[in-house]
């Protein structure tokens, strides 16, 4: 039985993504569908344990690259790998999580394979010998059905939108080692360090997210420090009050914090918390919008929440239309007292 279908392991410092493992449980239903075995490939430097993890996972194969060129990502040797190892196998799909590094190795690998990328994909079907894929469009408005005329068919799938896979600790599979095909000295790109920009808990990888958007400012009667007295850092100053109500709210729920753009924009929260079309897109379990009216490029970031509460001030707020649960009021009244409430009901 041929391996038709790979998936792309994504990691960090030896840390797979669980978006990675959600890609396995979705490979090992589409090989079980066409009738073809799941191979997983992982590259990095110490990664021989994600290999093993992705067998009880589902893969029945893994080629494993493990180098100290592979250590960090960088596109150059990644796609090249990749490329040179899709060309030997032939494989119809090749699956990628949709992160940062899993859209720019798809992208990369379909010029070296002459191929099309299916981006940001939320379901998968087989008809004939094609794979379908289902991903929104127009801001998340309508569903398109696409399918790439030419193999292998790269598809990235949209985190959370798959679940994930039983472990099966007593699965077995073939780790097959294979060589890096580049030489330092042949790599452009090279990595001096890393930066952390946020703490707590990954909104792309949070079941819970609680955002907040312009609304968090619009409190007249929070009076800043008399030290504050430029318009502008005043606003902010009520925004940071409003966020710190949302932060207290997510630390109970062990959420992540998100926010809109127009938050981002006006200073209130750093950009690596923005949801949106420009921002990042994330499908949680549940989705609590404070103080954000709900503009189209924000719900294309959010809609397939599976429950969205909103709170806002204004009746007519297009996040109203999205929401399952919606409250009209003051973020900076109802937050406190939805915080309270489920402190009094988790203490139980």
């Amino acid at each position: 039985m041929a391996n038709k279908i790979w998936v792309c392991i994504d990691q960090f410092k030896g840390e797979a993504l669980v978006t990675s493992w959600e890609a396995v449980g979705t490979g090992r239903k589409l090989a079980d569908e066409v009738g073809a075995g799941l191979t997983a490939l992982v590259f990095g430097e110490g990664v021989e344990n994600i290999a093993n993890t992705a067998i009880h996972y589902g893969a029945d194969e893994v080629l494993l690259a493990d180098d100290p060129t592979l250590a960090d990502f960088r596109p150059e040797p990644y796609a090249a790998l990749l490329a040179k190892l899709a060309e030997d196998g032939s494989p119809d799909v090749i699956l990628f999580p949709t992160t940062t590094r899993g859209r720019e190795l798809a992208g990369m690998a379909s010029v070296d394979l002459n191929t099309g990328v299916l981006p940001d994909v939320i379901e998968l079907d087989v008809q004939g010998d094609k794979v379908t894929a289902i991903r929104p469009v127009y801001a998340g408005k309508l569903l398109a059905r696409t399918e790439c005329s030419s193999k292998p068919q790269l598809v990235t799938l949209r985190v959370r939108a798959f679940g994930m896979p039983e472990l099966n600790e007593s699965r077995t599979g073939t780790v097959t080692k294979v060589d890096a095909l580049m030489a330092e000295d042949e790599i452009v790109t090279k990595v001096v360090e890393y930066a952390t920009v946020g703490a707590g808990v990954s909104l792309t990888d949070a079941s819970i997210i609680v955002s907040g958007g312009r609304g968090t400012s619009n409190r007249p009667q929070l009076i800043p420090p008399d030290e504050i007295t430029d318009e502008k850092e005043q606003e902010i100053w009520r925004a940071q009050q409003g966020f710190k109500l949302i932060g207290e709210l997510a630390s109970l729920l062990g959420a992540a914090v998100g926010a809109s753009r127009a938050a981002v924009d006006a200073n209130y929260i750093p950009y690596s918390a923005q949801v949106g079309q420009t921002g990042k897109v994330v499908a949680p379990d549940l989705y609590i919008a404070c103080g954000i009216s709900g503009a189209i490029q924000h719900q294309a970031g959010m809609r397939t929440s599976k429950v969205i509460v909103a709170i806002n001030k204004d009746p007519d707020a297009p996040i109203f239309k999205l929401a399952r649960y919606g409250v009209v009021g003051d973020l900076h009244d109802i937050v406190p007292a939805l915080t309270e409430a489920l402190e009094d009901r988790l203490s139980y």
